[in-house]
């Protein structure tokens, strides 16, 4: 996407960004209001100091720090944490990758709690008709339906993803509206110092930011989506979107005003301000609303899955494009791993009061990461050194006093998603460090060097032929080295006689959808070096591309694939291709340290639930042979090895 598209404003590209960016946050108000009054005696400081701070968080940390500072940081047209990571890592330092792996762990592990509250804070408004119904089994049906529609596309609800939400955006603001007529003086809020007497003068104010923190959880969704939107698009949208989310949040304050010295019922403030007539429709309404912003956050970790999988964050999964949708990918494995997950929060917690105990203290940390990583962005563009300076101390403050007001919800049930967080984030750093570390201890020879040793092995008829043609794949980032093992499978274990060598290395970008190649020809006819250079978001398909790329070699009389016997060639039939894989498993042979046994360990226990490098690199099977090859990272020395004398002063001689 370039960035005049990325710019563009269009009425098709508003209702896009209006139904799919503003979900997570725009079903906030079903429950926010809720979590901070809730259990309280209702007084003006605790109401008008709650749609204070509501108004400055959504000021601060949603319009300045997303929309207008994050949506800055486009790689290529592509936003998220992974995709800000990729863009800024090569100019501030390996060390980047902390912030990274910690903000995409916790930005996971928040998912699994994001449909559960939205769904169960809907449908929870038929305790307005029943109070004593059960309301968990409607939940888990609409989660299991929602997962289970993922295989298939969801192109089709993603067409009534903008009509609905722009009519749920319409709604809640008209509600508040209505609403805030009764009692218009609740604006006075919006002087930060009723944010201020409610933290000071409130008792127990301080950590009431725990639940006004849930206005601003689906922020973070901003700066994911802007592939799919265009960042112009995400900030006209915003405008309307925030001001229907500000009536709202007002409308309801302004229903608690007329009750003060009371306490909130277990009827929501939101469904409250709902005229009678209308209940059914806002349930039902509601409902859509909270399925389309649980959709947005699961095509979100789809993405987010997808993009950790290039960068040798996550052991690679089978992904699947079930509709033409750019960007649109489906990953079985987190869709089922998400839908057991939501299950289990809905059985545990049953209600969403209970949720909101979970919910927004891993997303804190995921944007405190970000903070950082925009930090590295700022000085990248050698923005002001005292403006960014000041800047991110504003977002590191708010977001640090945030965590440290969340951190009562830890005992209550937030334990679940910080587990789950550090448990994702053990899966990334044992996968990343395991590939680090196998990749370190590689042994490479040079290729140029040995390819008399090729070309003559290719002319050798006494040899039975393995493949017209072999080919590898190859970590070496250019034609001048080669791993040792594959000279080895190629000259030693059983040698490999071929009429053509391929080498294929991928490099992965920086930027999520280039495709480039190179090719570099060691020896016409006889050894060839291909080099990919795919984006992050790419598919690496290689036995599509490989063959692109020799029919275009062959297009252009680089090189002859027609098959060598004379029986065949007559009708020109192509050769064979035949790729050799390898399948390293630890040896017993190292002598390693407690932390590289540990990573090794856990990072081999991952690979089973990895894809197998044919399938993850898009092969065929019928044409792949994989060989098992030890994997030695440090040789045991010498050990002392004692030679006793023989009982023999002579050989024994056989008898004649």
């Amino acid at each position: 996407m370039s960035s005049f598209s990325i710019n563009k404003v269009s009425p098709q590209g508003l209702l896009i960004a209006i139904g799919i960016v503003f979900g997570d946050i725009g079903t906030s108000p079903l429950y926010v209001l809720a979590a901070v009054t809730r259990g309280h005696q209702l007084t003006e400081t605790l109401v008008l100091g709650t749609l204070s701070c509501i108004f400055w968080t959504l000021m601060i940390q949603t319009t300045i720090k997303y929309v207008l500072i994050t949506l800055q940081a486009d790689n290529k047209g592509e936003g998220g944490i992974f995709s800000l990571y990729a863009l800024v890592h090569r100019f501030s330092g390996r060390w980047l990758i902390i912030p990274a792996i910690v903000g995409g762990a916790f930005l996971l592990a928040d998912g699994l709690i994001t449909p559960p509250i939205s769904v169960s804070s809907a449908i929870e408004g038929l305790l307005i008709f029943d109070p004593k119904l059960e309301t968990e089994p409607i939940v888990i049906g609409i989660l299991i339906g929602l997962f289970v529609i993922q295989q298939f596309g969801t192109q089709l609800l993603g067409r009534l993803f903008g009509p609905v939400m722009l009519i749920w955006f319409s709604f809640i603001g008209v509600i508040g509206f209505l609403a805030l007529l009764h009692h218009p003086s609740v604006l006075l809020a919006l002087n930060p110092l009723y944010a201020f007497r409610l933290l000071t003068q409130y008792p127990g104010g301080f950590w009431l930011l725990g639940g006004v923190f849930l206005c601003t959880t689906g922020a973070e969704a901003l700066y994911s989506d802007m592939g799919h939107c265009g960042r112009g698009n995400i900030r006209v949208s915003w405008v309307y979107v925030k001001l229907s989310l500000l009536l709202s949040y007002a409308g309801q304050t302004a229903y608690l005003m007329n009750h003060l010295g009371k306490q909130v019922g277990e009827t929501s403030p939101f469904y409250s301000i709902v005229p009678a007539p209308l209940t059914v429709f806002s349930i039902i309404l509601a409902t859509l609303a909270t399925i389309i912003a649980s959709q947005a956050l699961i095509s979100g970790a789809f993405t987010l899955v997808g993009e950790a999988m290039r960068l040798n964050f996550w052991p690679r999964q089978r992904v699947a494009y079930p509709s033409d949708e750019r960007g649109q990918l489906y990953v079985p494995f987190v869709n089922w791993g998400l839908m057991i997950g939501c299950i289990l929060i809905v059985l545990h917690f049953k209600e969403s009061k209970n949720m909101e105990a979970a919910y927004g203290l891993a997303v804190t940390l995921t944007m405190l990461m970000s903070t950082v990583l925009i930090n590295a962005y700022l000085r990248m563009k050698k923005t002001n050194a005292l403006l960014t300076t000041l800047v991110t101390a504003l977002f590191l403050i708010v977001e640090t006093t945030f965590l440290i007001a969340n951190m009562v919800k830890v005992e209550e049930g937030g334990w679940i998603s910080i587990t789950l967080g550090l448990l994702l984030m053990g899966m990334m750093v044992f996968w990343y460090q395991g590939e680090t570390i196998t990749h370190e201890f590689i042994h490479y020879d040079s290729l140029p060097g040995n390819l008399p040793v090729l070309k003559t092995l290719s002319n050798d008829v006494s040899q039975p032929k393995f493949a017209t043609h072999l080919v590898y794949l190859t970590s070496a980032d250019d034609y001048h080295q080669i791993e040792a093992e594959t000279l080895f499978s190629i000259l030693n274990r059983a040698p490999k006689r071929a009429d053509i060598y391929w080498f294929i290395h991928l490099c992965v970008q920086d930027e999520p959808y280039g495709m480039r190649y190179k090719v570099d020809t060691l020896a016409a006819e006889d050894v060839y070096f291909v080099t990919f250079y795919l984006g992050f978001r790419v598919e690496p398909r290689l036995n599509f591309l490989f063959r692109q790329v020799v029919l275009d070699m062959v297009a252009d009389q680089e090189v002859t694939i027609d098959t060598p016997y004379r029986s065949l060639n007559v009708h020109r039939i192509a050769g064979d291709f035949r790729f050799v894989l390898f399948k390293r498993f630890l040896s017993y042979d190292n002598e390693l340290s407690t932390y590289q046994q540990l990573i090794m360990r856990g990072y081999l226990l991952l690979k089973r639930i990895a894809l197998s490098t044919k399938e993850s690199y898009g092969l065929d099977t019928s044409n792949v042979v994989t060989e098992a090859v030890p994997l030695v990272l440090r040789p045991i020395k010498r050990l002392d090895l004692e030679r006793l004398p023989s009982e023999l002063s002579h050989p024994l001689t056989p008898p004649v």
